[in-house]
């Protein structure tokens, strides 16, 4: 039975996202940022539905209540009590692969971005999920490490990923690249990997993720991270990065169709002045739109139009991510989309709990 990594653009039953706890690192922002996930819920709920993962029982009652004063559809929310360290689904969640025509969901192994960060709730969330009947679909344990946004599809066996995140011994120290390629072969059904030698943003902890430099808007197309001030501290990488991509061939022969995603002025972190993550990159594709983090930034309406450009047909809805990046993410971080047929019916998870 051979496995299909399935593309961000395969129609999806929710996207999932984990709410952040008041004692976690986003203690200093809370406020900030559950505006910023109401906001996307809210957004996402437009199209599809949300699950969301919340720390305890009063949580879930406030955010039926938050969401209900919002006019958001309750048919389209879903919220599971269920402990988490962080908020990052995109690299604590289920990865998707269709077999046989169906959907089920891996559970990879997650270490915080290599023991970076404490991660033992978060790695348990996906089977705490799958225990309370939260998914429709399979769910398998997986021995491999790795993270959602290390790696994109195009959907029809082509995946990128980058050297920096697949390769870094703190991740699978036994594997070397061509067994990393094999495990993802055998998983994902992934029959050539395109690695990125180069590329980087300062502030990111996952050891540059993919999803924070080049994505696949669809078989033909990559946009990617464009930097054009030549005395930015990136602009060395970043350009020996859009050589590689240039450079890449589709499995017929051809180029790829490249989209540059501009490149904001630096954002810094307002207490002790690093730099801040800041990535067009991290869009998030959903049924009929796309949401697109902005940054206050005269570069957002051209990131903006870039993107309604490489998605004709698709909704282009700006999120503003200015208080994502000061925790070192965006917003597809925030995210994992779980595709039709994986979310189970609500009455089957009335009573989930942690």
């Amino acid at each position: 039975m051979a496995n299909r990594l399935l593309p961000e653009w395969h129609p999806q039953d929710a996207v999932q996202l984990t709410w952040p706890s008041p004692t976690s690192d986003w203690a200093p922002l809370i406020e900030r940022i559950e505006a910023t996930m109401e906001a996307m819920a809210v957004a996402i709920a437009r199209y599809q539905s949300v699950l969301i993962t919340v720390p305890d029982d009063a949580t879930r009652t406030q955010l039926q209540i938050r969401f209900a004063k919002l006019g958001v559809d309750a048919s389209r929310l879903r919220l599971a009590v269920a402990e988490a360290d962080d908020t990052w689904a995109r690299d604590h969640g289920p990865i998707a692969v269709e077999r046989d025509g169906k959907p089920m969901l891996f559970d990879y192994v997650f270490t915080g971005w290599g023991g970076k960060f404490e991660a033992e709730r978060d790695n348990r969330l996906t089977r705490r999920l799958a225990e309370a009947g939260v998914y429709a679909c399979p769910v398998e344990s997986r021995s491999l490490v790795l993270e959602g946004g290390a790696i994109d599809t195009d959907g029809e066996g082509t995946l990128l990923t980058t050297e920096a995140c697949l390769l870094n011994p703190n991740r699978n120290p036994q594997l070397d690249r061509t067994a990393v390629e094999a495990a993802l072969k055998a998983d994902l059904g992934i029959e050539r990997v395109l690695w990125l030698a180069n590329g980087h943003l300062e502030g990111d902890d996952t050891d540059s993720h993919v999803d924070t430099l080049a994505r696949f808007c669809d078989p033909a197309t990559i946009a990617y991270v464009h930097c054009d001030d030549t005395s930015d501290p990136h602009y060395a990488a970043l350009a020996a990065m859009e050589a590689e991509l240039k450079a890449f061939r589709r499995t017929d022969g051809e180029p790829y169709r490249l989209v540059p995603l501009p490149w904001p002025r630096p954002c810094f972190d307002p207490v002790d002045g690093h730099r801040l993550p800041a990535t067009y990159a991290n869009f998030l594709i959903v049924n009929s739109a796309v949401l697109v983090p902005v940054y206050g930034d005269a570069a957002d309406s051209r990131a903006l139009a870039a993107l309604a450009e490489a998605f004709p047909g698709r909704e282009i809805v700006p999120i503003d991510c200015l208080s994502v990046i000061r925790q070192h993410g965006s917003l597809h971080c925030l995210t994992m989309q779980l595709p039709r047929g994986s979310l189970a019916a609500a009455a089957a998870t009335q009573g989930e709990t942690s």
